[in-house]
Formats: C-alpha cells, structure tokens, sequence
C-alpha cells in the first residue's frame, strides 16, 4: 500500500457523450440478438458524427434485427430528439455494413469445448474502499454523471443537454482516501443560459448531493471551465465504439489488457473474461484476505483453457498469492463456456452495462458483482 499523501483521478461520460451513445447502440444490438437466438454470435462498431450514425460488424444469428430501428430508438432514448442538437434519432442518416463472422474465427469457438474468440489478457480489480468493492475516485465520478442525466431527465435542470463529463480527484493519505481535492464537471446546456446560473445550479443538484463531507473549502471546483458547451454530443466530437475502457472499468486504477466490451458477444473473451477477473477479484477482497486484489486471465484463440491466472494483492493479503490462484483454478471455471454459463452471460443484458460503467453496480444482472463465493478462500478450504 502506498505510503504519504498522494492524488489519484478518475473520469467519468454520461449516456449521452459520443463514445457511450456509440457502446448503447451496439450493445442494444446485441441485445436484441441475443434476446432472438442467446447463441448469437456478434461483434458490432458503431461510429456518431453529425448527422451520421454508421454501424458495422460480424453478425452469426439464427435472429433477425432491424440494426436502423434498434439504432434510432437508442438515440432517442438516450435523448438526442432535437434537431437543434445537430444529432436527431428522427433524422440521423444510418449507414449499415454487418456481415457473417470469418469462419476461421467460427471454427475455434463452435467445438465441443469452445475455444477464446480471441487472444488477449484481461484484468479485473477490487479493494475494501467502498462498500462496492470499487475505487473510489471511479465510484464518484460515475455517481456524477448519472446524477447530471437524472437532473436533466427529470427536467430539476430542464436547460440541460445529453452530452457531459466528470473527473474526481481523491487525496490519499497512506493509503486511504480522506477527501475530494478536485472535481471537474462539464454539462451540455442550452443556448442563452448563463454560466454562473449552471455553475450554481450543478454545485447545488449534482456534486454536494454526491460528494456530500468528501467536499471542504480546499476542495477545487472547476464546472464548464471554457465558459460554454451547447455544442456537443456527435455534433461536437466524433463518437466510437470501445474508446472509453478506463472509464468502464476502474478509472486507471489497476491494469487493463486493452480490449474493449460494447458490442460483444460473451465468447469473445475481451468481455466474459473481464467480467469473470472482476467476480474473483471481488470474492477475494469480500473474503477479508486481501484488502486488494488484482487478477490476470490470458487466453489463445481457439483455446479454452486460460494460458495462466496471475494475482496480485499489492502486499495487503493473509493468504499466500500461490494460494489464492489456485484457489482461483480449482473453484472458478475458467474456460469460455464456464465462464458464460456461470455468469449466465447469454442473456440481452448488456445495454444498461455501457453507461456508468460495467462493475460496482448492483442491478441483479450484473452476476459477476456477486459475492458468494467468497468462502472459497476461508480458512480450511483447499
């Protein structure tokens, strides 16, 4: 554990930013396949800019979707449904180009025992911080940004629009955080609204009620710092699948193998693997061995067994790391379709995952935020 005061940040994007309205459109998709045949088989990108939603991918499904109508009922769920924002659900050109998945991939992952969809490493990470076993800089600038929608969406901030972003700087004193240093905030608004007013209002409706005695008079506020952001959303930046992994995972705190979820099926192992390093690492912190827990899987295409299962516990656990992992190999299914079936991952859950971030939620689809588990590594069990 790290030693003397130090500052960790972490970031945060609502449901309406570019990159995430791109991750709910090809988890949407996916879902609706997977809702049709569970043992679909998809792997979608979608791309946002003004007035231009284009989606591509590799589709194998018994299923049939309307990729347009599934596209364009997410955008305007997600609130984009005035022309004045420069990206519409109603008048968005969607542009489609999704074939069949290679068959050199299919042949690794339709045997018997179905092999990785990819090679790779995954990471999950947990720690005793918060009650959601999460970091807590990530935590709050999550609970930010959806805070910013809800206020927007239940009009208490009727001038607000879809796009926005959170960072939350934490000071840490040997190891445990005590304070909010820093918080940025950066909401899309309507023309005409003076800065000061939202300046007021999001102090008000979105960090004190968030923040709450993490908040002091040292505490450094920066909200719209430019002074004006009505144009934003697609309009404002150009919007892809995947490019918001930090944000999805830990804010930076602990590793990350590089792959990206929305848009994939649970046999791609970017995804199913990661959500699977998370529920272990999890159930080893909620065990009380380790304070916190950092878990590897790395896989080869093709395979189903991982290539190896590394632990790392930065120096705060009771149990021996060897203990743990094997603990880890003789307790945990580690393979592609143990991994699916334990999770229950073939299910159309995975558009409410690609806004707020995909772990430390408590929503009951989310299985691999269980804990029950965690008796694998008490005292006596070999």
């Amino acid at each position: 554990m790290k030693n003397g005061t130090y500052f960790f940040t972490s970031e945060s994007v609502t449901e309406g930013h570019p990159d995430k309205l791109c991750d709910q459109v090809s988890d949407a998709i996916l879902d609706a396949y997977l809702a049709q045949d569970p043992a679909s088989r998809v792997a979608v990108e979608c791309l946002a800019t003004t007035g231009t939603l284009m989606i591509a991918g590799e589709v194998t499904s018994k299923g049939s979707v309307d990729a347009q109508k599934v596209a364009r009922q997410t955008v305007r769920d997600i609130g984009y449904t005035n022309p004045a924002y420069g990206f519409d659900a109603d008048d968005v050109g969607v542009l489609l180009a999704i074939h069949e998945q290679s068959p050199d991939i299919a042949r690794g992952v339709m045997k018997d025992e179905p092999g990785a969809g990819d090679q790779g490493s995954m990471f999950g990470y947990a720690c005793d911080e918060t009650p959601e076993l999460m970091p807590l800089p990530i935590l709050l600038a999550h609970k930010l940004t959806k805070r910013l929608s809800d206020c927007r969406r239940q009009k208490t901030l009727p001038y607000l629009r879809p796009d926005g972003k959170s960072q939350v700087t934490v000071e840490y004193r040997d190891g445990k955080a005590r304070r909010a240093h820093a918080v940025v905030l950066a909401a899309q608004h309507d023309d005409g609204i003076a800065s000061e007013r939202i300046k007021q209002d999001l102090i008000t409706h979105v960090i004190k009620p968030v923040l709450g005695t993490l908040l002091d008079d040292k505490t450094q506020l920066h909200i719209n710092a430019t002074g004006r952001f009505v144009i934003g959303g697609p309009e404002g930046d150009t919007g892809l699948t995947g490019r918001k992994i930090i944000a999805d995972t830990y804010g930076g705190m602990g590793r990350h193998g590089g792959g990206a979820f929305s848009g994939k099926d649970p046999s791609k192992v970017d995804r199913s693997a990661a959500y699977m390093a998370r529920y272990i690492a999890k159930n080893v912190v909620a065990s009380g061995v380790a304070k916190r827990c950092e878990v590897q899987l790395s896989y080869a295409i093709g395979v189903a067994k991982p290539m190896a299962v590394f632990v790392d516990c930065f120096g705060t656990n009771t149990l021996p790391e060897e203990d743990i992992a094997r603990r880890i190999e003789q307790h945990f299914p580690l393979t592609p379709r143990g991994i699916i079936e334990h999770l229950k991952l073939r299910r159309p859950i995975y558009r409410k995952t690609a806004a707020y971030g995909h772990f430390g939620r408590t929503d009951p689809d989310f299985t691999w935020e269980r804990t029950d588990k965690k008796d694998v590594f008490a005292d006596g069990n070999n």
